[in-house]
């Protein structure tokens, strides 16, 4: 199997799984339930929900549950996908909250990916949606 064609395949991977997660959501607040997933440079898939609370504060996005899953199974990410209904015409991309906490974990060639309901989808690497975000640190997931 060549490089492109896992790659291809992760992110298709990815996106299935985060459509699948995307039912788990608790969104009775928003009624806009996104699920998300993290594939691992391994293979490992790590799923995330919206999770939302009555106190707004409270409540956690989809792809940060799926990328401090990734930090506690110790795999290193390597595609982060979100589903969820669309806002306005366009897919919905992580947030700028999330796409920092992204960078934190992962780095700038991380690949996010959108994804509808439909499975429609676009993918781009953080860096691009990201350009001129702080950097600190990337967490070492080979010990």
């Amino acid at each position: 199997m060549t490089m492109a064609t896992t790659h291809d395949r992760r992110i298709s991977e990815a996106a299935q799984a985060a459509t699948d997660a995307r039912a788990r959501a608790y969104a009775p607040y928003s009624d806009f339930p996104m699920g998300a997933a993290i594939m691992a440079a391994d293979g490992t898939t790590v799923p995330g929900v919206l999770v939302e609370n009555v106190s707004l504060g409270l409540a956690m996005c989809a792809e940060r549950v799926a990328l401090f899953g990734a930090v506690t199974a110790g795999v290193e990410p390597e595609v982060l996908a979100l589903c969820s209904k669309r806002t306005g015409d366009s897919l919905t991309f992580p947030c700028g909250a999330c796409l920092q906490v992204a960078l934190e974990i992962a780095g700038p060639d991380l690949v996010v990916v959108a994804v509808d309901p439909d499975g429609v989808m676009a993918h781009a690497s953080l860096g691009s949606l990201l350009p001129r975000a702080p950097k600190r640190h990337t967490p070492d997931f080979s010990s």
